[in-house]
């Protein structure tokens, strides 16, 4: 089997914590090797109606745990009559992660996650890495093949006094520069805000080149 050609969403993503909610944002690309294999993928997942991730790392891998934390969460909830908080979604992915990549594969099981959620509790903003390790953040963070660029403009650019509309042009930023440098990044981007009303989409463009 060519590994090489296995489809990657090679990927910027970025989630930034902000006073009155999560923001996450991510690039449409997805990789086989060099070749562009689609370009229109959408790389932020609802969970619930108020918790959602973005994604990067191997396709088939990131469409299986979505779809098993999405039912074992829907589940929980039945079974308790409560809804699953953050903490609780994000414990359930990381163990998920953790026994993926251990498992024996051809292919290489890798996929790394951004988890932002509201509850009762309030906002929350995790990162999710490839081995299962979980960390909360408390400003922000980036994943994927171009998450070094996006951290250069996070690094100048965020104030920790930002609302959701500053924090998505960040956000915007951010991608944009990973999209100039970064070849597996690229073709549009696509922003939403959680906060306790639910998820709603802030901004969606497809991009050839750059994002005015």
């Amino acid at each position: 089997m060519d590994t090489e050609n296995t489809v990657k969403t090679g990927t910027t993503t970025v989630g930034v914590k902000c006073k009155d909610g999560i923001v996450l944002a991510a690039d449409k690309r997805a990789t086989s090797g060099y070749l562009i294999a689609h370009k229109k993928v959408l790389k932020i997942l609802e969970i619930t109606d108020r918790i959602a991730v973005t994604t990067a790392g191997t396709v088939s891998d990131i469409q299986l745990l979505v779809k098993l934390l999405q039912a074992e969460t829907r589940l929980k909830d039945i079974r308790t009559g409560q809804k699953s908080s953050v903490k609780e979604v994000v414990s359930l992915l990381g163990n998920m992660v953790y026994s993926n990549i251990r498992k024996f594969s051809v292919i290489p099981g890798l996929s790394h996650f951004i988890v932002g959620g509201a509850d009762s509790h309030g906002y929350h903003l995790y990162d999710v890495g490839a081995d299962g390790s979980i960390l909360g953040v408390e400003d922000y963070v980036s994943s994927g093949s171009g998450s070094v660029m996006a951290y250069g403009v996070l690094e100048a650019l965020y104030t920790s006094d930002l609302n959701a509309e500053k924090a998505a042009e960040l956000c915007k930023k951010a991608i944009n520069a990973a999209v100039q440098r970064d070849i597996a990044s690229g073709n549009g981007i696509d922003i939403v805000v959680i906060n306790r009303d639910g998820i709603k989409k802030l901004f969606s463009k497809e991009i050839i080149y750059s994002i005015e």
